[in-house]
């Protein structure tokens, strides 16, 4: 007989300075279509993701239920994320922020767009490039 998984409950919290830290990225950029007052972020911990980050959108249908504009939240798991230098943590941040499209319609861009096609991940290790250019003169 098998013994049952225990679950631990997933324990989420408002992450305030991983938000200063998406604002101060989306204005290096320039990532002018990204309203930071509509990207929330928060904290998780106990999850069993092996992911760093997530974002999660919030669909159109939700919107129209709840008559609120769209809006984007980005997880961080604390169990992962925090064990990651500051610049690998920014590039996972700056990974999540490539998801939101430009028309920030609360939908989600996926990695792959067409059959085997990579642009994905092309654009956030150049804007990752950028912004370590960026940070190289600020700092």
């Amino acid at each position: 007989m098998r013994k049952k998984k225990k679950w631990n409950r997933v324990d989420w919290r408002e992450a305030p300075e991983i938000k200063l830290r998406v604002k101060k990225l989306i204005k290096s950029l320039q990532l002018d279509w990204l309203p930071t007052n509509r990207i929330f972020c928060m904290r998780s911990s106990n999850s069993s993701s092996r992911a760093y980050a997530r974002i999660w959108g919030l669909s159109r249908v939700w919107q129209m239920a709840l008559e609120i504009k769209p809006a984007y939240i980005i997880e961080v798991l604390s169990n992962r994320f925090d064990k990651l230098s500051k610049k690998e943590q920014d590039k996972v941040l700056l990974h999540e922020l490539v998801h939101i499209p430009k028309n920030f319609s609360g939908s989600l861009m996926p990695h792959v767009r067409r059959k085997g096609e990579r642009n994905f991940e092309k654009r956030v290790r150049e804007l990752f490039h950028i912004y370590l250019k960026y940070a190289g003169k600020a700092g």
